[in-house]
């Protein structure tokens, strides 16, 4: 496995992160909405997350086992550089959602890796979790525009915008619960 994190790290950590966002979100409507619309569009959001993803890529190729391709690690490492330099460059457009999504697919395997091989049925929701990251992070990637209609539709009635913030604030105490009572260290 690439990261050495417990379940009940992994749990944790994600809940509580959960949570406090959207409670924020709860607690902030009209400047997280604010923020939610500027977001896909902002070029230094996109290129701090991009710069983030493009550190964390290269950090994972310079020390992850490559297997049969560890003889490249070199070529690797510099095309990941030289990816990190040319993306912002030449994908301005949705830079942000892009990044996001980038972001989301390396963050999907600390939570796989975490509920690898583990017996409790409740390391489920954090493998759910993971899989809707990596299937939003491919979503953003190829098709960013998507991601803007979702803000649009969501801040677009306040009921929905509740819905979302309040399941993800429900979601992040359950995450919680669940880590301290069943995951186990």
């Amino acid at each position: 496995m690439i990261y050495d994190f417990t379940l009940r790290t992994v749990g944790l950590a994600v809940g509580l992160a959960l949570l406090l966002s959207h409670l924020f979100a709860l607690f902030m409507p009209v400047q997280v909405t604010a923020w939610l619309k500027d977001f896909p569009r902002s070029r230094m959001a996109g290129v701090v997350l991009c710069t983030i993803a493009a550190l964390w890529a290269f950090w994972l190729a310079a020390t992850m086992d490559l297997g049969e391709f560890t003889p490249n690690r070199t070529l690797i490492c510099g095309a990941v550089i030289a990816g990190a330099v040319m993306v912002p460059l030449f994908a301005e457009e949705f830079l942000a959602v892009r990044s996001v999504g980038m972001l989301a697919l390396l963050a999907a395997e600390p939570l796989l890796g975490a509920a690898f091989l583990r017996a409790e049925q409740t390391r489920l929701l954090l493998v759910v979790l993971a899989y809707l990251w990596a299937l939003g992070g491919l979503i953003c990637v190829a098709a960013p525009y998507m991601l803007r209609d979702l803000i649009t539709w969501v801040t677009g009635a306040r009921w929905r915008y509740n819905l979302a913030a309040g399941s993800g604030v429900i979601y992040g105490l359950l995450l919680i619960a669940v880590s301290m009572l069943f995951f186990r260290a």
